[in-house]
């Protein structure tokens, strides 16, 4: 009698993915993690481990002119001031404050209640009623004290690079009228017949009184009195005070040139402003007076690593300066400072320099999860703690998007903005971000790098420059427009760029199944979305090549809400749960398969949740 055997049926595996770690744009979509995808544009973490369609923007303001930034006085009110093209305008009014600035990106800061202005051709300042340079509304600094007519005395304060007025103090002598200034030539009243010496002498009461009868050899640095001032009317104290003008061409360029700089001072308070990138002192730095962004010494100053590499930029580490600097000496890219106090003054010694890859653009700064992060030729590092007491810095943070990011062309015009623990890199219309809330430790794929944030990639971005005001997020483009980010992920109207529908997209990598040599058979996919007023997806399976449509659905997941009526995609479901979207597939003899599921809907949201694809494995893989 025949016996025959039935061949049991071929195990159903399930591939499930519930966690989303962003894109892997760096590694061969066969070697990506099922957490990751190979191509995801517009996707954006929603909460840790899930993703959604990024909210898109509107236009507020157009300008005709780049935008060049915004920069914000925080002193009472805040006021916004936008620069477009070579004009600083107030943000909220429109109002022209100033023109005449560089067409080019500009960065500012607050001391006191002042906001300086750089813009890599001149220093302003803006007080809150006007804009000026502040070479206009310079510090005049006190140079010497004590002096006697013929000269000598103890040097007070140093002179200031931006304005070429100083001051000096004598105690006069009974007959002395010749009184010697520290420096010569001095200048020489304008066509105008504006003088540029001043002189006041103290009377008997202590006060000082401005005078008219002298006269100045400008030539030699001379004021004589037409009548000796005598001597001081307060024993110990100079009764002869003269200011008087002496330009250095080229001394307030120093200062105005620079295209970089943070606050920073003494124990790390940020009190003073640093500033460097001059086009011809490559790798030296200025620090201004103290609380005071008019007062720059001549003699606060520093080089900076060695003379070959030039300053790129700042960031604050562990209470120190850490200074940036380009690739041409990879022993100092990244020079540490202290502040300190010596001898009553204050001095910024260099603490450790540490050995790795330069800055390639000054405005990729920002400092993400406490960690100060910086584009280099290798990627986006971060410089650590440890760092500090280190030799070298080897924190690569942006492993899963340099496959794309360093092939972009013009890195030197990236520009970086940290926006809740997120650091959006902009570059040719796009930002590559990386999600501070998201990290994994780092497997052999960088194996000197501790971690690496997850990361995302936006398109059809325009973005200039980037700022964060009251809360959100805003960019400027090139033509002019200033735009601010929706922030509702909950309203239809928030998933739009401008007017424009969003394509957002999430596509796995390679599912080769347990065993990559068998043959699968796909049956099943099933893919959890966020429910939505209006939503869907369509999804797409990619075999032997070619991409088929295998599931289309944008009705299932939505729901009815009379805050939100679209009647072009009305529903009577009051179900706002998740929603599971499935289609049963026959996808037979494959080797691999990959899916991608897109929403392109203008003002539809687009949550994944999870996702899930039941096959079966039967047979060796045979020649196609």
């Amino acid at each position: 009698m025949a016996h025959f055997t039935i061949p049991a049926s071929p195990t159903l595996r399930v591939q499930r993915v519930d966690t989303f770690l962003g894109v892997d744009l760096t590694n061969d979509p066969r070697q990506v993690d099922l957490r990751r995808s190979p191509h995801a544009p517009n996707m954006i973490r929603d909460v840790p481990g899930k993703v959604r369609k990024c909210m898109g923007y509107e236009r507020m303001a157009d300008l005709g002119a780049p935008i060049n930034g915004a920069h914000c006085l925080r002193a009472g009110a805040e006021r916004w001031l936008l620069h477009a093209g070579d004009a600083l305008y107030d943000a909220d009014t429109g109002a022209l404050l100033y023109r005449g600035l560089a067409d080019a990106p500009s960065s500012a800061w607050q001391l006191g209640d002042c906001l300086y202005i750089q813009d890599g051709a001149a220093l302003l300042r803006f007080d809150g009623q006007e804009v000026l340079p502040a070479a206009d509304c310079a510090y005049v600094p006190v140079l010497t004290i004590g002096k006697s007519p013929e000269g000598g005395g103890q040097s007070y304060e140093a002179l200031n690079l931006i304005g070429p007025a100083f001051t000096e103090l004598f105690g006069g002598t009974a007959g002395a009228v010749d009184y010697q200034l520290s420096l010569a030539p001095l200048d020489e009243p304008g066509a105008d017949g504006t003088p540029t010496v001043q002189v006041w002498v103290m009377d008997g009461e202590g006060v000082w009184q401005a005078q008219t009868g002298f006269s100045v050899d400008y030539e030699n640095g001379v004021v004589s009195f037409a009548a000796a001032p005598g001597a001081s009317p307060i024993a110990g104290e100079d009764n002869v005070k003269i200011t008087a003008r002496r330009t250095v061409p080229g001394y307030a360029d120093r200062i105005g040139l620079c295209r970089t700089g943070a606050l920073f001072g003494v124990g790390g308070v940020p009190d003073r402003l640093f500033v460097g990138g001059h086009p011809t002192y490559r790798s030296r730095d200025w620090y201004s007076g103290r609380g005071d962004g008019a007062y720059w010494p001549d003699t606060g100053y520093s080089e900076v690593g060695g003379a070959a590499s030039a300053i790129m930029g700042y960031a604050i580490l562990n209470g120190r300066l850490a200074c940036y600097k380009d690739g041409a000496e990879p022993a100092r890219s990244v020079v540490l400072r202290s502040g300190e106090l010596e001898d009553g003054e204050p001095a910024f010694p260099v603490y450790a320099t540490l050995e790795g890859p330069g800055a390639v653009s000054r405005r990729t700064c920002g400092s993400l999860e406490n960690e100060p992060l910086c584009l280099t030729p290798l990627g986006v590092y971060a410089l650590t703690t440890s760092d500090v007491t280190g030799e070298r810095y080897s924190q690569n943070r942006s492993f899963y998007l340099d496959g794309a990011l360093l092939a972009e062309p013009g890195l030197q015009a990236a520009h970086a903005c940290v926006f809740h623990d997120m650091y959006w890199l902009c570059v040719n219309d796009k930002a590559y971000i990386l999600d501070g809330l998201q990290s994994t430790v780092t497997d052999r794929a960088k194996p000197y790098s501790t971690r690496q944030y997850a990361g995302f990639l936006r398109l059809g971005l325009p973005a200039r420059c980037m700022w964060v005001r009251d809360g959100r997020l805003w960019f400027g483009s090139e033509a002019g427009a200033v735009y601010r980010f929706y922030d509702d992920p909950t309203a239809l109207a928030s998933y739009a760029d401008d007017g424009a529908a969003i394509q957002a997209v999430w596509q796995t990598p390679d599912l080769s199944g347990e065993s990559f040599h068998r043959g699968k058979s796909v049956r099943y996919f099933a893919v959890r979305l966020a429910s939505a007023v209006a939503t869907g997806a369509r999804v797409r399976a990619m075999t032997h090549g070619l991409w088929r449509t295998v599931l289309a659905d944008h009705s299932s997941a939505r729901y009815l809400s009379f805050g939100q009526v679209v009647f072009s995609k009305f529903t009577f479901s009051t179900d706002a749960t998740t929603r599971t979207l499935k289609a049963h597939l026959a996808l037979r003899r494959l080797d691999k398969v990959r899916f991608e599921l897109e929403n392109a809907e203008l003002h539809e949201p687009f949550g994944l949740m999870d996702l899930a694809v039941e096959y079966t494995e039967q047979g060796r893989l045979k020649g196609q």
